[in-house]
């Protein structure tokens, strides 16, 4: 069974910075649809920011772009959300995903929606305080 484990995460001050790690039972480092989605209660899943591993292709929400950034260490089979210029709205909880994605055309299904992921990490929550 794959795992997903997550790590990080806590209570920071509005302004400041978090860094959420995720590391798989499997190799990622190639044909991996990868992401960062967090939840807050009441509301939808919501997709923060996506990898393609194969090509290191990244896309982000409107409202993390220029303040988040999502990095894979292919050494370490380990995914990164660097978190910049937080805001009390930012507060939620994040899981990190995974899917196989063997085509370069699997990234564009994968972006935007959290069906396709098969893989789950089991959610770290992240509280921002103003």
């Amino acid at each position: 069974q794959v795992q997903l484990v997550q790590s990080g995460g806590g209570s920071v001050q509005a302004g400041g910075s978090l860094r959420l790690s995720c590391v798989p039972s499997i190799d990622t480092a190639r044909d991996h649809c990868m992401g960062w989605f967090r939840q807050v209660p009441g509301k939808k899943r919501e997709g923060v920011a996506y990898i393609y591993t194969n090509e290191d292709t990244t896309t982000y929400t409107d409202s993390v772009k220029g303040r988040f950034a999502i990095s894979q260490d292919k050494a370490k089979n380990t995914l990164y959300l660097q978190m910049n210029s937080l805001k009390p709205e930012d507060t939620a909880m994040y899981y990190c995903a995974a899917d196989p994605c063997p085509y370069a055309s699997d990234y564009s299904t994968h972006v935007g929606g959290s069906d396709d992921y098969n893989y789950w990490g089991q959610g770290t929550q992240v509280t921002v305080s103003s």
